[in-house]
This record gives C-alpha cells, structure tokens and sequence, in this order.
C-alpha cells in the first residue's frame, strides 16, 4: 500500500519502541512460565498498515506465546523483505507474487518460498477522480498515468487497453514515485495505481469521488497474489515444526480480524499510531472480506494463479524465463480448514 508518512525517524522510533515493549513483556512472560521463547523476527515489505493486522493482533493477544514465540515485527529500509529473508536475516517475511516470480527467476534465484496469502485476490487497480471521466481501460486514450516507471506497469496498462479495444500510444506515461495519490491526480496526472483497500477506501472517507479499475476484471492473469508471507528454504526444510508454529498463529489472527475487524484494528494501531485512524478502520473493515474471501481456509493459494501471471509477466519478456510454479510456493505448513 502507498502510506505516504512523514517524519520516518520519529515514526520508526515508535515502531521500534513498541516492538521493544513487547519483547520485553514476552520475555518476562517466558521467565516467570519457566518457558523460554524462541525469538523470530518478521520483515514487512511497507510501513504498517492493515495488510498486517492479523499478525499484530497476534502479537497483542499472545497467539505467538501460545505457540512458543517471541515474535519482532520490523520493516527493512529498503528493497523489501526477500533479499533479507534470502541472506537470513529474518525467519518470515511479506512479499507479492511479483516479486517472488522475479525473485525466483532470476539468473541467481533467490531461495524464498511463499507460504501464506494474506489476500485471497489482487484489490489494486486503476484509479482517478471521476471528473477525469476514466470508466473503463479505453478511457485512458489522451489520459495521463503516473506511477513507479517499472515496465510491469506499463504492461498491465497495455494489456487493459488492447483488451479494451484501446490503442496503447495515445496514453503518455510518467514516473512520479511515491506521490500521494489524492496529491498526484489531482496536480500531475489523470490516473494512477492503487490498492483500493487502503487508498480507495480513504476516496471514500475524504468525499473523493473517484472511478476505479480492478485489475483483474479485464485480465484474470493479473489477480495475483499480494502481499503474500515468505520464508528461506532452508528454513522450511530444516525447521518444519517453527513455521506451522508462526502460521497456526498468524492464521489465528487474520481469523479474528475476519470476525471482529473493529477490534482488530486497534491491536493494530497501538504498535503504529502514526498512520490515520479514522482510513485504518475504514480499512480494516474492507479488508476483513479480503483476507479470506471464497477461499476454502485462510492463507492457501492456488498454483493456477500463480503460472497465469507467470505466464502473463514471460510472454512479455519480463521475466528471463518461465516460473517454476511448485518452487515459489508451498501450502503444506498452513492450518487446513479444520483449523
């Protein structure tokens, strides 16, 4: 999700802070049980946000302790989290499918596996305000898109357009990087990429009308996975039992922030009280349809999903090579429905 936060250091100071206190709460916890706590670290891929509730509620409510683990949730600075998973530097991280297909096609692959998603479908699109009068991919003719400058983007745009009988030259393209998107569609571009669970919902909160363009409602190739849960490979072969631990208590929490998101999201804001209360409910109360959805239990994927868009992102030439699906990702570790 695009948090556009300021003042980073007061913000991460917070972040570290609460994640201190909670270590040492657990710690002390552990001691006077007699148990000691095996101490794993989580790497985000972005700021807190409500993708990660289910892992803070977790965390609050002693899921993690439950299962013998004394958990500490940090983002890395930059980059995202599989290149640190992959040299060791945490036991679990977040990722998306596109990452971990460029990540494991690579001339030197990167030995991480996604393990878990966290959402059942792809809620990012196209968005712009509704005077812009962009309703369908063919709109985006004489329009302007800003974004990242990645050539994934370009592709999807060009995909939606031929799908919609649009010619792809008549829409110019800019790099604008991380520009809040309420700031750049209303001063630099007519359209851009969103996730509507974060920035959709707060069009709705600020009475920012806006039409909006799911992904996946011209190319099904393009509903992927993300954000996903990863781990090392090694890790999975050599401690099976910690990573059934992590996910039989990060699925407990996405459970309970399906069942009661109002008081989810405040576990979730007692470790980031940086980011906007009143969207991050708002969110949370989206996303408690998103985390589950029509999947049979929390946290499976299906190996469908991931060869179409592999497939999608080779026959462009953005990959070197095609995915080999069964190495990117692995259900065995996830509670099964029963669960």
């Amino acid at each position: 999700m695009r948090l556009i936060i300021k003042l980073k250091k007061i913000k991460y100071s917070l972040i570290f802070l609460s994640c201190l206190i909670g270590i040492l709460f657990c710690s002390t916890l552990s001691v006077l049980s007699g148990n000691p706590l095996r101490e794993i670290t989580v790497l985000l891929e972005w700021v807190p946000n409500t993708n990660h509730t289910g892992m803070y509620v977790a965390l609050e409510r002693g899921f993690y302790e439950e299962e013998g683990l004394l958990v500490n949730i940090i983002q890395p600075e930059e980059g995202g989290a599989a290149p640190f998973i992959a040299a060791g530097q945490g036991e679990f991280g977040i990722s998306h499918q596109e990452q971990m297909t460029y990540a494991r096609t690579a001339d030197e692959p990167l030995p991480v596996v996604a393990i878990a998603a966290i959402l059942q479908h792809n809620t990012s699109g196209f968005a712009s305000p509704q005077n812009k009068g962009i309703k369908r991919p063919r709109d985006f003719e004489g329009k302007k898109y800003g974004g990242w400058g990645s050539p994934v983007e370009e592709a999807m745009i060009k995909t939606l357009m031929e799908i919609d009988g649009a010619d792809f030259s008549k829409t110019e393209i800019v790099t604008i990087g991380a520009i809040d998107f309420f700031a750049a569609v209303s001063e630099y571009v007519d359209y851009t990429w969103i996730y509507y669970g974060w920035d959709g919902v707060a069009s709705e909160i600020k009475k920012f009308p806006i039409n909006f363009i799911f992904l996946q409602d011209y190319a099904k190739e393009l509903d992927f996975y993300t954000p996903v849960i990863i781990a090392r490979e090694q890790l999975l072969t050599t401690e099976p039992e910690l990573v059934k631990r992590f996910l039989r208590a990060t699925q407990k929490g996405y459970l309970f922030a399906i069942e009661s998101p109002k008081i989810a999201i405040q576990d979730l804001l007692r470790y980031a009280p940086e980011i906007d209360r009143e969207i991050a409910i708002a969110s949370q109360e989206y996303l408690a349809n998103e985390y589950q959805a029509d999947a049979p239990y929390w946290g499976v994927m299906e190996a469908q999903r991931w060869e179409n868009y592999a497939c999608w992102l080779y026959e462009r030439d953005l990959i070197p090579r095609m995915l080999n699906v069964v190495q990117a990702f692995d259900n065995s570790f996830l509670p099964g429905k029963e669960n």
